[in-house]
């Protein structure tokens, strides 16, 4: 049952980048065309480092026709070209992030409040994300989301929501069904036991 008809993952990369094969796997599920957004989110890494990385991947989402998005960092979105930057409510306020930013993409963390996603609204963000909304292991749950907050926020604001959290095959069509505008996924694709990354993503339908 197809319960969409566009690109909905907005894809985030594994914690670590260690070897060349990550580029060749990127481009795999790039293809699927089913991503609308890729966000580099690499920690305890130098800046030189995620410059090198950054431009490799915005080739590959380039070729692609996918969004390249920057976690945390305005200055090395602008430094790298990269289509936006995404702020969790720790990072850089959003009215600053604009100004170096100009016209491009920016995304914020609302968790679950009501209140944040509508300050994100009221200050130009393009897309808010909301969660977790399941388990995850890709970073430390400390606010959780549910069916019920995620219809709230959608009347109260009116943007793209990006639904996070341990997102996978078995969950992802209740977030969907219940107008999640994008999945935001990592875990899944790039830590699966069972299917390679181009696998695992054929299997979200």
């Amino acid at each position: 049952m197809k319960i969409h008809n566009k690109k909905f993952i907005y894809l985030i990369s594994p914690n670590k980048i260690i070897n060349n094969s990550f580029y060749n796997n990127l481009n795999l599920v790039l293809k699927s065309k089913k991503v609308k957004f890729f966000q580099l989110r690499i920690k305890k890494v130098s800046i030189k480092k995620k410059i090198v990385i950054a431009n490799k991947i915005l080739k590959i989402c380039k070729k692609n026709n996918v969004k390249f998005i920057i976690n945390d960092n305005p200055y090395l979105a602008i430094k790298v070209n990269a289509h936006g930057c995404h702020l969790g409510q720790k990072d850089m306020n959003i009215i600053k992030a604009k100004k170096i930013l100009k016209n491009k993409i920016i995304g914020v963390t609302c968790h679950n409040s009501i209140k944040l996603a509508k300050n994100a609204s009221k200050n130009g963000a393009k897309y808010i994300a909301l969660g977790a909304f399941y388990k995850t292991k890709t970073k430390k749950v400390t606010h959780k989301a549910d069916i019920k907050t995620l219809k709230k926020i959608k009347k109260s604001v009116n943007l793209p929501i990006v639904a996070i959290g341990g997102i996978n095959d078995t969950n992802y069509k209740k977030l969907l069904l219940n107008k999640a505008d994008f999945l935001a996924i990592s875990n899944y694709i790039w830590n699966n036991k069972k299917y390679k990354p181009h696998q695992a993503i054929k299997k979200l339908l």
